[in-house]
């Protein structure tokens, strides 16, 4: 029986930019991480690693197997998107814009959620909510 989702890992062939958007776009900061003999970071959102990034390179390296880099362009296979709540949609909006990011927006029927979705460097869709 699972109790909470403890984080998502993405393979990035762009590792910099995407911890770049994860921390600077996003908020969440870079913390401790093992010693693993590939390059990535942890990023850490209210004292818990959630989004692991892990450099995609063309030989299996530590993980003892091909990684396939998905093309940004065509998504994340049947994985839609990783959503987080967010706080104040004009300061992510800010940073978005100042990144030169594409954004859209929408308002959940009803009325009570507003929010943001936004591809990460890598294709993964981000969805922020913000509860009114």
């Amino acid at each position: 029986m699972v109790q909470s989702l403890e984080h998502v890992t993405i393979h990035c062939a762009h590792l910099q930019s995407t911890r770049d958007f994860y921390v600077e776009c996003l908020g969440l900061s870079e913390g401790e991480r093992p010693n693993f003999l590939f390059r990535g970071y942890w990023l850490y959102l209210g004292g818990i690693p959630v989004v692991h990034l892990v450099e995609a390179a063309d030989k299996a390296g530590a993980w003892n197997r091909e990684i396939v880099i998905p093309d940004a362009a065509n998504g994340t296979g049947a994985f839609d998107h990783v959503a987080f709540r967010g706080d104040d949609p004009a300061v992510l909006k800010a940073r978005l814009q100042k990144a030169g990011m594409t954004f859209r927006e929408r308002l959940v029927p009803g009325g009570a959620v507003e929010q943001i979705f936004v591809p990460d460097p890598e294709g993964v869709l981000v969805e922020i909510n913000f509860r009114r």
